[in-house]
């Protein structure tokens, strides 16, 4: 059985790293509570098991005794001086017994308890080795896709990229390298589960924090977050730092930095904002390139009608919808868009209204009026009877416009 307990020893501390000290703790208590289960019930053992060699010993543990009741725990007073002299009534002596005494069946139920103890060995080391890199980047190799989500190798364990924390058209193959972010580690019946993530908002903003160093050390921050996983990113940044720009750090030399994270996410769109306290400047900032013509907030229900010119509608509404949802968001305001139409102005209809209101004309004499150029009352105030009559209306027509005028 030693060179049994060796190999266990050695594999789970150089594959599991699991100390080998805390590995022989488990099988030593292993071993004890089987043997007590089977022939050796009722007796105290000590074992003990050589970390080098593997090699396993057991002692019986008995009280000296004149009168014997019980041989498995008591001993006779002279046959316990015969083992080791000097001993007195009422001391424990131990006496040393085959390991293969301990019985076939605790053997077995040993061999089962100690695989128990290492699968929690296991679950323990995962959970202590994974618990701190929770928000973190990991890259990992794709192992095999269950029920469509993606069991990944990070190495020292087995994590799973969920389907909702898939990006839409990513796809991968066993042995493709990904990179994700552990989201969090779950409790299960089964042990620790490792969640990992590519569609949370989390990951791309952990990618900024590694690729634009004014972001890690604060020079630089994120102020809001709005993603639709594998379309479009939106974020809004600032500094206090006046010699800073925030939105030129995170785009970096000639797009180098967000070049980077594009990159990693497949092809993603993203649009970096300044930020503004101001919601109407912030909301003209993350809608560009449109350019909205008028605004008008509802601060009760935390709302803001936007209208654009026709050109603009598309762009600023985005394909199905995507450019308003995610500027809603990253502002904090409900948005509702709609065209902007200028109000129509047609001279001569105005002409007309004002000659029928003024002068209280009908709408044929006004439209008649309007038509050779008498298209106010001011111009009206000079015209003879003979210059209406030559422009066509009959004298009692041209009668009652004077009449009206001198009214």
């Amino acid at each position: 059985m030693s060179n049994e307990i060796l190999a266990v020893l050695e594999y789970m501390e150089k594959e599991k790293a699991i100390p080998r000290a805390d590995m022989i703790a488990a099988i030593v208590n292993a071993i004890k509570t089987a043997a007590l289960k089977g022939v050796n019930a009722g007796q105290e053992l000590k074992i003990e098991i050589d970390p080098k060699s593997g090699k396993l010993k057991a002692w019986a543990l008995l009280k000296v005794v004149d009168s014997v009741s019980n041989p498995k725990t008591e001993i006779h007073i002279e046959k316990a001086q015969a083992l080791q002299s000097g001993v007195q009534l009422g001391d424990i002596i131990e006496r040393e017994v085959d390991p293969a005494m301990l019985g076939r069946i605790a053997a077995q139920t040993a061999r089962q308890t100690v695989m128990q103890k290492l699968r929690q060995f296991e679950k323990d080391r995962i959970y202590d080795d994974f618990k701190d890199m929770v928000g973190n980047i990991v890259t990992g190799t794709v192992r095999r896709r269950e029920r469509g989500d993606i069991v990944v190798d990070l190495g020292k364990a087995e994590a799973l990229l969920t389907s909702k924390e898939q990006v839409p058209g990513e796809e991968y193959q066993a042995g493709d390298r990904v990179r994700c972010i552990l989201l969090e580690i779950e409790s299960t019946p089964r042990g620790p589960e490792i969640i990992l993530s590519r569609a949370s908002q989390k990951f791309v903003r952990r990618l900024f924090e590694l690729e634009v160093t004014e972001i890690a050390d604060g020079t630089v921050k994120i102020e809001s977050f709005a993603r639709e996983p594998g379309y479009r990113t939106k974020i809004s940044v600032s500094t206090n730092d006046p010699k800073v720009d925030p939105v030129g750090a995170c785009v970096g030399a000639r797009g180098a930095r967000v070049k980077t994270i594009v990159r990693e996410l497949n092809g993603e769109k993203i649009d970096i904002i300044p930020h503004h306290d101001d919601p109407q400047q912030f909301i003209i900032e993350a809608l560009k390139p449109a350019v909205p013509r008028d605004m008008v907030f509802d601060e009760k229900n935390h709302r803001v009608s936007l209208k654009v010119d026709s050109e603009n509608l598309a762009i600023a509404i985005g394909r199905k919808g995507q450019n308003a949802r995610l500027t809603s968001r990253l502002v904090g305001w409900k948005l509702d868009i709609e065209e902007y139409k200028a109000a129509s102005s047609d001279p001569r209809e105005d002409a007309i209204q004002s000659l029928i209101k003024s002068l209280g004309l009908d709408r044929a004499i006004s439209e008649r009026l309007v038509n050779i150029g008498m298209n106010s009352p001011a111009v009206l105030e000079d015209v003879e009877l003979d210059d209406l009559t030559e422009a066509g209306f009959s004298a009692d027509e041209a009668n009652g416009i004077l009449s009206k005028l001198r009214k």
